[in-house]
């Protein structure tokens, strides 16, 4: 979630140290050009600290007196060059509720008994169970065999029906390779 008073501490900042124009300065902020000139007066964000762009690697020093020296241009924020770790592309882990989580024997006996080439690791990637949880299903030795029966995990919403069908088809062709 953004801080709303970030864009004005910015402009805050940029007001008090630059020559840009209230047009550039709103433009960077993402603020009304009469706000900026509501904070310019001492109206609007009286008591926000500025928050120096250049510091922050919002802007540099040459971007700034670039957009000083011609009122036509405009500010140009810095790309990060390395993402912060909020936005960095985390694999999600599967995490499956503990109502659903009396259904995962069912759902690996599914595995077995329809799609014997799946691999261990695709089972516990689809469905987020155990290696120790399909071996003792695969060795009829878990403590609730005899009320252990197959259910599709598509249906039980232990995974989604995409990365059920692509797991299969990676299976299908490790066996083919195989043969």
């Amino acid at each position: 979630m953004n801080n709303p008073l970030m864009p004005k501490s910015t402009a805050v900042w940029l007001i008090d140290n630059t020559a840009l124009t209230f047009e550039q300065i709103s433009k960077f902020c993402n603020l009304h050009i009469l706000e900026v000139q509501g904070i310019a007066d001492g109206e609007v964000a009286v008591g926000i600290q500025g928050k120096n762009p250049v510091t922050s690697g919002e802007l540099t020093l040459a971007e700034i007196k670039r957009c000083e020296g011609d009122s036509t241009q405009f500010l140009n924020k810095l790309e990060d060059i390395i993402p912060l770790s909020s936005e960095i592309n985390k694999k999600k882990k599967s995490f499956t509720p503990a109502s659903r989580r009396q259904l995962i024997p069912d759902a690996i006996a599914w595995f077995i008994k329809y799609y014997p080439d799946l691999t261990d690791a695709q089972i516990i990637k689809l469905i987020g169970t155990t290696k120790n949880t399909i071996k003792s299903i695969k060795n009829r030795e878990h403590w609730n065999m005899q009320n252990i029966s197959p259910k599709d995990p598509v249906l039980l919403a232990l995974c989604k029906q995409s990365e059920l069908t692509e797991a299969i088809a990676v299976a299908k062709k490790k066996a083919m390779k195989n043969k």
